[in-house]
């Protein structure tokens, strides 16, 4: 395909701003989606809410340009990582303080792995099944924290009311999928959400955005950080597992733009971007958010917009810091409503599993019937840990919860337990 501009083209002010503000409209979603989960399970007042997606904008926007000239240098968009969005989440009874020197620690042996030789082994575990199953478990293993948000009666909306509003804009969205071309299709997620939530708004009344933004002073933007680190092992360790994962992520991401613009160095473009990114997540450890990952989205929003120059995503970064000093402009990001929220994830997990399905045909790993039994088991073993009670999780002893209470990581061990021990050649 013959691109407009590559990788080491700068285009004129006027296209790259352009361009900039593309890929601003495509990692904002990704921000507010995972930022309002997490600002939500941690906070119940709207301005500590808001500040907690400030500052997650804030180091999107140093990251943008920490990968663009410094690490993997490439136009790929970096945002809060899923992966450690479950771990966050598992982590139930764990005070903030515990959970983002988990976020820090793991950053900073991220870091250091991409500096030694281990990386290369670490590859080795995460072979075309296991990466599969991974995918897969993302999308099944948030249906809980999606659920609890269609059921979100804020408002004077019922719970049937929220489901029928969240099942129409899904399937809007997915028709708007088929019907729209190029940069319009990348921009679903945009006007879903500022149609949807206008529509919501409107037909069941919820808080003005300018009344939550309010309550959320510029001052308190650099509160919060882990003045006294918390640590446990077993929160610790659920953390790891999920860095294991977010590393086969952004090398994933990394490799599949560096192969398609055909690069000859993405060895090294991968140890940089993985160590930029182990220092993004050390960042946010110390301002109390969840950490990053780069995004693999890179190679359709090329195609769309015949647009390689990794230039293009610096004007976008700057939009992002300045939104983290915006509160009032955040205030109204945040007042989108929950059901919106947990109807944009559905859309972006059945992509998920889509993506899933569609590295299984194309690796040809899933051949034989227990090739499939090495998929299924674990799956279903995350699916049952994530719907388990709450007063089963409680009764799991503390220091193990945040291992046998994370259906994400009981469904990786059992993958790689499965396909390196019961069924390896």
């Amino acid at each position: 395909m013959e691109l407009k501009y590559g990788l080491e083209d700068r285009p004129g002010w006027g296209e790259m701003l352009l361009f900039g503000l593309q890929w601003l409209a495509v990692t904002v979603p990704s921000i507010l989606i995972a930022g309002k989960v997490i600002a939500g399970f941690h906070y119940d007042d709207a301005a500590s809410q808001i500040i907690y997606l400030q500052k997650i904008f804030f180091i999107t926007g140093l990251l943008f340009f920490g990968q663009v000239l410094a690490g993997h240098r490439l136009p790929i968009i970096t945002g809060p990582a899923t992966v450690l969005l479950i771990g966050i989440l598992s982590s139930q009874g764990a005070s903030i303080d515990t959970i983002y020197t988990s976020v820090f620690t793991g950053g900073l042996l991220l870091f250091l792995m991409s500096l030694s030789s281990w990386f290369k082994y670490l590859k080795k575990l995460f072979t075309p099944r296991v990466i599969v199953v991974v995918l897969l478990l993302i999308a099944f293993t948030l249906t809980p924290t999606i659920l609890n948000m269609l059921m979100d009666t804020g408002g004077n909306a019922s719970p049937s009311a929220n489901l029928i509003f969240a099942f129409t804009v899904i399937l809007l969205m997915f028709i708007a999928g088929r019907v729209l071309t190029g940069i319009y299709k990348s921009l679903i997620i945009v006007f879903a959400m500022l149609i949807g939530s206008l529509a919501y708004i409107l037909i069941f009344s919820v808080p003005s955005a300018s009344t939550i933004a309010e309550s959320a002073p510029l001052s308190l933007f650099f509160s919060g950080f882990v003045t006294a680190p918390s640590l446990d092992i077993g929160v610790l360790a659920a953390f790891l597992i999920c860095y294991l994962a977010l590393s086969i992520n952004d090398i994933a991401s990394v490799q599949s733009v560096g192969e398609f613009l055909q690069l000859e160095d993405l060895t090294e473009r991968v140890k940089r971007g993985i160590s930029v990114t182990g220092l993004g997540s050390m960042l946010s450890g110390l301002f109390g958010v969840i950490g990053p990952v780069n995004f693999s989205i890179g190679p359709g929003f090329i195609v769309s917009t015949s647009n390689a120059s990794r230039f293009t995503l610096l004007p976008a970064g700057l939009g992002l810091l300045f939104l983290a000093f915006s509160p009032l402009v955040i205030g109204f990001f945040g007042s989108i409503p929950s059901v919106m929220v947990g109807s944009i994830l559905i859309y972006l997990m059945s992509s998920q599993i889509s993506a899933g399905l569609m590295l299984a045909q194309q690796t040809l790993c899933l051949n034989s019937f227990d090739d499939a039994l090495i998929l299924a088991l674990p799956v279903l073993m995350g699916v049952i840990i994530a719907f388990m009670p709450a007063e089963v999780t409680a009764a799991i002893p503390a220091l193990l919860k945040p291992l046998l209470g994370n259906g994400f990581v009981v469904g990786l061990l059992t993958v790689l337990f499965m396909e390196h021990i019961v069924y390896t050649n």
